[in-house]
Order: structure tokens, then sequence, then C-alpha cells
């Protein structure tokens, strides 16, 4: 959980909500209104009211409208700049991508490489086989990290207490559902001591299949993750495991080894 300012006195909290808010941005989202961000980032609309113009004043965020008469806010240039400038930063993108390539052609499915933000996933590299039907997912999606072959990939290959820590942190997001959450985690966990990889057949999305493998890349700080998945109909749970999951693993073992400015 986010500490506050009597825990942390050099904790700025104004500035972590105003991240919060353009953290609540997805890639599917044509605009928010400041009801629907103040539902998304837990906090009284009037907050949200101010920290919508202020951003917009920053041009973090632009006024937007859905054609119906409903106006709300899309997410602005300069926030485009900043992302633009940490993926040029992100030498692994480049070592991994003709990699990734050569497992999407193979595999007929889209191969990502993600990172990790609080909770969720974020795609920053991907690739397609031209024949394939494969997700609508792209680079800056994001995916939950508990319920996914690529975020599970994620708690299995980072330390113990980052693990402790995630697994706490998505136990208090939704109590309701933890125990099963947990189970699938576990059951998660354990595939992939053994397998070398995660997997994921219709548990995140009904039609959608995927396998994932963690790695951290020499001099790299934090884990990263490749996954290779689509459509169900197209990639059998026993084509991702027999004929996939030994190029994935051996994908990300290049990778470990990769030196280069990572994340």
């Amino acid at each position: 959980m986010r500490p506050t300012v009597k825990e942390d006195r050099h904790f700025v909290t104004a500035l972590a909500r105003g991240l919060d808010v353009l953290s609540a941005f997805r890639s599917r989202d044509r605009m928010l209104g400041n009801q629907e961000l103040a539902r998304r980032c837990g906090l009284p609309k009037s907050t949200i009211s101010r920290l919508t113009y202020t951003l917009t004043r920053q041009g973090y965020l632009v006024p937007a409208t859905d054609g119906k008469g409903a106006t709300g806010y899309r997410l602005g240039s300069a926030v485009l700049a900043l992302g633009g400038a940490m993926l040029a930063r992100m030498d692994m993108r480049q070592i991994a991508r003709p990699l990734m390539q050569d497992l999407a052609d193979g595999s007929q499915a889209m191969v990502s490489l993600g990172v990790r933000d609080r909770l969720s996933m974020i795609y920053v590299e991907n690739c397609r086989s031209e024949s394939a039907l494969t997700l609508s997912l792209d680079v800056g999606s994001r995916i939950p990290v508990a319920q996914t072959a690529m975020g599970r990939a994620y708690l299995a290959g980072c330390s113990d207490n980052e693990r402790s820590d995630l697994m706490e942190r998505i136990r208090a997001y939704d109590e309701a559902s933890w125990p099963i959450t947990r189970a699938g985690i576990e059951l998660a966990l354990a595939h992939y001591r053994e397998h070398g990889c995660c997997a994921s057949f219709g548990g995140w999305q009904k039609d959608v299949n995927a396998i994932a493998a963690a790695f951290r890349p020499e001099g790299g700080r934090s884990v990263m993750v490749v996954s290779c998945g689509g459509p169900g109909f197209n990639l059998s749970p026993q084509f991702l495991m027999n004929e996939v999951r030994p190029q994935l693993v051996s994908l990300v073992r290049k990778l470990q080894g990769a030196s280069g400015e990572a994340y």
C-alpha cells in the first residue's frame, strides 16, 4: 500500500495522486470524466477536479467530448513524451525484438515483452506473425498481475520479499476474491518450478491462451517477462506447452545473459 505523509515525510501526496490520475487511463479508454476518475482512483470528485485542472494546464491531459454531450479528458502529448523517452532508453526492446519476432512467426501467436507497474503488467514491445489472428493489445496496454500468465511469471521471477509484498497488495485490493486468486497464483508458481513458465488457458479471458517466462537482464534492476499467446482456437494448451514452451524458455535464457540498459 502507498505510504502516507505521516509514515514518510519525503512522500508528496499531491504528486502521487496526480500520477494516479494519469495511471487510471487504459489503452481502450477514449476519454474519462471526473466521476470515473474518482471511482478508479478512490478519491473525492472535488480532489479529482483540481488534479485534472492542473494536469490539463501542464499538458498531461486534454479536454475531450464523446460527440454525445459528455465531456472528459484524454491523455496529452506530455505523457507521450515521457513514455517515449523511457522506451527509447530501454535497450532490451531492441535486443529482444528479433528473437521475439522469430517466435511469433513460428508459433503464429503474439509475443510480448512486459514490465510491472504496481498491480499491472505493461507491454513495452509486441511482435506478431503476419498470418496470425492475435490479440488487440499493443505497446502500453495493461493487464493484471494476479490473473495473467505474464503477471504470474513476474511473481515467479521476482525476489521472495517482493513477491510477499505484492501478494499482500493483491489481497488488500480485492479481499473477496483473494482465496481464489491466491490458489491460482500458488498453482502457477508450482507450474513455473516444474515447467519453467506460467500458463493461463482461459483463466484471464475465456478465449485466450498464453504462456510466459521471466528473466532479470544482466545489470538490470527489474524483472522482465516474455509471453506468447493468442486466441484459444488457434493456440491449444498442448501446442503452447509442447511446441512453444521450449522455444520460449530458450529465448528468455538468451535475454537473461544479454547486456545493455534494460529498465
